[in-house]
């Protein structure tokens, strides 16, 4: 894969960079899990006087030939190689290595994510830091996950009655992700807590990935995208209530059936 040649010449450059303090790689070739289809992620954290002269988009070029060099809205360069492969680049200062111990997990071995290492600082940082996400486990979090699932699904109700229907398939987008965090929750399938819909078609009931994609059948989209979140968020949130013995917010569970529930039809009976 034209990934792996990437990598190495990341690597090389690092290596050969005396500039270059540190550097790590992140993402799912740090975790093993990388194919044709996965981008090249690197965090570079340069000495000062190194980082003034850098200019991203010569330095991504000279990784590989570049289509286009762009800083997204996160303050990351993205490089598109040819392919189109994505090709992640934070650039820092040596300073900034101290603010990966900030990061919610490390998500891989250290070995594997460590590129440059020159003075030690950041390999005690990556490993202090957890394999894994903190997965909420207590019947608070996990009621704030569920709330803010209906948060963003009544926000998307009402500006669709508004007319704002562009802005209700927003909000029905981070519906979708909290569902498929709600999913992972009650499935127990958490490995991919961090972007939930990885491997979502494998890791999670086919009917749960069926309502978080957007339906292609007839109709009002909105309503019926709705309709099937609130279903299958539904069943999955009664699951985590009754995992922890909790009632449930019955009055907004009654308002929600009644909202979302097409004309001529029962809603569903709480349980």
């Amino acid at each position: 894969m034209i990934q792996h040649e990437l990598i190495d010449r990341v690597r090389q450059m690092c290596r050969a960079d005396e500039g270059v303090e540190a550097a790590l790689m992140y993402g799912s070739f740090a975790a093993g899990e990388g194919d044709a289809y996965s981008d090249v992620e690197f965090w570079l954290f340069f000495r000062s006087e190194r980082l003034a002269e850098v200019d991203p988009a010569a330095w991504c070029a000279a990784v590989a030939p570049v289509n286009l060099v762009v800083r997204n809205e996160f303050g990351t360069h993205v490089a598109f190689f040819p392919g189109p492969v994505r090709g992640e680049f934070h650039f820092a200062g040596a300073g900034d290595i101290g603010s990966v111990a900030q990061w919610p997990a490390r998500g891989a071995a250290v070995e594997r994510m460590v590129v440059v290492d020159r003075r030690g600082l950041l390999a005690p940082v990556l490993a202090a830091l957890p394999d894994r996400p903190d997965i909420p486990a207590d019947p608070e979090r996990t009621a704030d996950l569920c709330g803010r699932f209906a948060n963003w699904l009544v926000l998307a109700l009402h500006v669709a009655a508004r007319g704002e229907h562009l802005r209700a398939q927003d909000a029905l987008g981070h519906a979708a992700r909290h569902l498929l965090w709600m999913a992972r929750l009650a499935e127990h399938s958490t490995a991919h807590w961090l972007t939930p819909s990885r491997a979502a078609e494998a890791e999670l009931p086919a009917a749960t990935v069926a309502a978080a994609g957007w339906p292609t059948s007839p109709g009002d989209p909105v309503a019926g995208y709705a309709r099937a979140l609130w279903q299958a968020g539904r069943a999955h949130w009664q699951t985590l209530l009754t995992r922890h013995g909790t009632p449930p917010p019955t009055a907004l569970f009654r308002e929600l059936d009644a909202l979302i529930t097409p004309p001529g039809l029962t809603p569903d009976v709480l349980p």
